[in-house]
């Protein structure tokens, strides 16, 4: 959206460079790929490890310490990628981000360190993405299904997917910091603490164990540092020769117990960078065997990062998972297709008037589309208030392809399409959104009005011209003159549409 880090999309070019940048728990990744002939070429990668969920204390704050580490890596990628166009980098935060208690606090420097927007997404969403990515690399049989498991320094996410959909999709809140962490806080290991620990991550693993071993699976892949980590560990062990398997996993269990303490642990291919967490890895995984009743994981190189990169390719186009979710969520509800595409084609022809004007880009008009089309969907709630409820339902739920922030901007588009407009209805949304925010919802409250009678016969004139607050639309007085409720409307909004910031008037031809 047109602010600071502006992303308008741009048509992908042979020869152009895309960067993905996947702000983890543990690690932030960087992967910088050339577009060729519809495919991608990796021509840099950057990992460093920051360890951001160790800053994280039970009240979602954060110690300057592990922000400040964050935010010099955030520096280091962002000079890497200084001359990649905005369009074509996403960076995408994961766990911790989620869990602070003012995420903005955080991403307001990150961004500026970056030099990039920053996305938040809900762990459904991540697990999209790791899955998008682990397909990419290592395609399956047609019609396979196959389960993956990424274990991160907060979350682990485990994906039941076929071809390149996901098919189930869950987020546990354990990863190897938060893990270890959470049962080995004082560094001291013990056979009885294990045991303990195992039961409580097993259970979350039983939540929807027996979903998963229903549907089944064809192979098993692990993505993520940790889970390469014990692959490694168990070839080094020479118990496999990278995979890990039912039998490998309780020898590095037993052999890791043998230290009594975490950084007395000896384990043979285990970095030092790695010996910190890797006892809440181990455990995750032994809980994930157990529950879902695995016997051998291969592993895989790819991860989410990879999957960013995929995701940019399709969006914007024929693939775009946000207009597939869209869609869903209309066929859900039950919404009026015919009134949202009536509303749509309005509000559409109204930002191609004044898009210059308000510096409104490609990405703006795709989510006013996504606005018009979901503007009416909390009346299979109720019709009281159906505004309220649809914008709750948009930013509350789990929508493929869409950011925290996107869903909270299309939920804030929603609650402000009719009625007056609360002080409050932009408050969820970064200073650098609130803009083209408010000018979206005007367009859209237009549309709306425009189209409350629901009649079938395009509008004869309308024009719309802006200039920065001021907005001012032409009507056909003789059109208007047969519609006495719709002037009615129209007469009371300007003191609505104030509450957007927007001066609106009228002139009649």
């Amino acid at each position: 959206m047109t602010d600071a880090f502006p992303t308008g999309r741009l048509p992908l070019v042979d020869g152009d460079l895309l960067a993905a940048v996947d702000i983890g728990s543990n690690s932030f990744h960087m992967v910088v790929a050339r577009y060729v002939l519809g495919q991608l070429r990796i021509v840099d990668r950057l990992r460093e490890t920051v360890r951001m969920a160790e800053g994280l204390d039970r009240k979602g704050g954060l110690a300057p310490e592990a922000r400040q580490r964050a935010l010099d890596c955030l520096a280091r990628f962002g000079q890497r990628i200084r001359d990649v166009p905005p369009q074509r980098v996403r960076a995408i935060a994961t766990n911790t981000v989620r869990r602070l208690a003012d995420p903005q606090a955080f991403l307001v420097p990150a961004e500026a360190a970056l030099g990039h927007a920053i996305e938040v997404v809900s762990g459904r969403e991540e697990a999209r993405l790791i899955y998008l990515g682990v397909a990419h690399a290592q395609p399956s049989k047609p019609g396979e299904r196959r389960l993956v498991i990424d274990i991160g320094g907060g979350s682990t996410e485990c994906i039941i997917g076929t071809g390149f959909e996901a098919l189930e999709r869950e987020s546990l809140q354990v990863g190897c910091i938060a893990t270890t962490r959470r049962f080995f806080d004082n560094g001291k290991l013990s056979k009885k603490k294990w045991r303990a620990a195992l039961t409580e991550v097993t259970a979350e693993f039983q939540q929807f164990a027996a979903t998963y071993r229903s549907l089944g699976w064809h192979e098993a892949l692990g993505s993520s540092g940790t889970n390469k980590a014990i692959g490694e560990i168990c070839a080094a062990m020479k118990l496999t020769k990278g995979a890990v398997t039912a039998e490998a996993l309780p020898v590095v269990r037993d052999r890791l117990l043998q230290a009594d303490r975490i950084d007395a642990i000896d384990l043979p291919g285990l970095s030092a960078e790695r010996r910190p967490v890797i006892a809440g890895g181990v455990l995750i995984l032994e809980a994930a065997f157990d529950a879902l009743g695995l016997t051998r994981m291969m592993v895989s190189k790819a991860a989410m990062r990879e999957g960013i990169l995929y995701d940019m390719i399709g969006r914007g186009g024929a693939d775009d998972p946000r207009d597939v979710s869209v869609a869903a969520l209309m066929q859900r509800y039950g919404i009026d297709e015919n009134q949202a595409q009536r509303v749509e084609a309005t509000a559409l022809r109204l930002f191609d008037q004044v898009a210059r004007s308000w510096q409104l880009d490609d990405d703006d008009r795709l989510m006013l589309r996504r606005a018009a089309r979901l503007h009416e969907l909390g009346l299979a709630i109720a019709h009281s208030q159906y505004h309220v409820h649809g914008a709750y339902v948009v930013e509350h739920s789990d929508i493929a392809g869409f950011s925290q922030q996107q869903q909270r901007f299309l939920a804030a588009l929603v609650r402000t399409h009719r009625r007056g407009i609360p002080k409050s209805a932009f408050d969820a949304l970064p200073d650098r959104l609130l803009t083209p925010a408010r000018r979206l919802a005007a367009l859209l409250r237009l549309a709306v009005l425009l189209h409350r009678a629901h009649e079938a016969d395009p509008i004869p004139q309308l024009e719309a011209r802006a200039d920065d607050a001021q907005l001012t639309l032409t009507l056909s007085r003789r059109w208007l003159e047969t519609r006495p409720l719709l002037r009615a409307d129209l007469e009371g909004e300007p003191e609505d549409m104030a509450g957007l910031g927007i001066a609106l008037g009228f002139e009649l031809a």
